[in-house]
């Protein structure tokens, strides 16, 4: 039989160094009690935040938490009501930053325009004249050299997807915010702008990565900030995160298939996914004790402790309470 305890897998980036915060040179976006109102909405409540130069820092949150009003924040597009914004050293400063680059949700891309032109467009922009090495260099990452001549009204969803990302980064940011950059694209793809995004990181680029994909986040992000009603509610890496919550969830696969689940007083929730079952307890200290049982009740091939995942962190966080679901 195997019993162990699983983790949501990490890609190992934890292995991987980037600098942490130890003062407030090595952040590149401060926030200080931020708050910002519509009419009488509070979108945003006192809000602090230190997203550290050179990492990945995921904001995630359910829609209408205050996730995008920050991010504009950050970009300038809003100014706080009251406390400060640092982006880069800066308190003040345009919006369109020549040290920042930014992949909107609502993408946009001229489409009459050759992917070639685009991108040097955007470069040129932002002040960087002698971009077509760079920007050379990024096409080929992203399989999109034979790209180059094509207008953007041919390419496919995710084609043009990975053109928005290059034109995003084609000045040399220092800072890139992506707003749901794998929405839409399909496993390939997915697999090859993660594998940008982690490029940018290598070469020192602080990227904001705002998604609703829980499993990405959890494999992509240094750290996760999550903002819900207005209100930072987590604020760390996955495994400070996780250490927050109880694992109490098993996993259990018994040597014959026809061995049902028996009855167990310490189980609040089962469920079962072909030959696995998977169990919610009252209390993570309880396993041991359903181990024994299902011991003595069949042959076990599998026990499994498992810790929650983000997506599972974000559910307990987000669900509506009963109040709000009776209205």
């Amino acid at each position: 039989m195997e019993i162990r305890s699983v983790l949501p897998q990490s890609d190992g980036k934890t292995n991987r160094q980037y600098r942490m915060a130890t003062d407030t040179t090595d952040n590149a976006i401060e926030l200080n009690a931020v708050t910002k109102t519509f009419a009488n909405h509070v979108a945003v409540d006192q809000l602090d935040l230190a997203v550290p130069t050179g990492s990945i820092y995921g904001f995630i949150g359910p829609n209408g938490s205050g996730k995008t009003t920050t991010l504009r924040m950050i970009l300038r597009i809003f100014q706080p009501d009251s406390g400060s914004v640092r982006v880069l050293g800066q308190t003040k400063g345009r919006t369109a930053d020549d040290r920042l680059g930014y992949l909107p949700e609502e993408r946009g891309l001229y489409k009459r325009m050759r992917v070639g032109d685009l991108l040097k467009y955007y470069a040129k922009l932002k002040g960087f004249n002698d971009c077509q090495a760079h920007i050379d260099e990024w096409l080929q990452q992203l399989d999109a050299s034979t790209w180059v001549n094509k207008r953007i009204d041919s390419l496919s969803k995710g084609m043009a997807q990975k053109i928005q990302f290059i034109a995003a980064v084609a000045a040399r940011p220092e800072l890139v915010i992506l707003d749901e950059p794998f929405s839409g694209l399909d496993p390939v793809n997915m697999e090859s702008l993660r594998a940008a995004v982690l490029l940018l990181r290598e070469r020192g680029t602080t990227v904001i990565f705002s998604t609703h994909d829980m499993d990405m986040a959890e494999k992509l992000c240094d750290t996760i900030f999550m903002i819900f009603k207005g209100k930072k509610v987590l604020d760390g890496t996955i495994d400070s995160i996780q250490s927050r919550y109880p694992a109490n969830r098993v996993r259990v696969r018994f040597a014959d298939p026809e061995t049902q689940l028996p009855f167990l007083p310490s189980v609040t929730e089962s469920f079962q996914h072909g030959r696995l079952h998977m169990l919610t307890l009252r209390s993570a200290d309880e396993a041991p004790a359903v181990l024994q049982q299902l011991v003595a009740h069949g042959e076990l091939h599998l026990f499994e402790v498992v810790k929650p995942s983000l997506h599972d962190v974000f559910i307990q966080i987000a669900k509506p309470d009963p109040v709000e679901l009776s209205a």
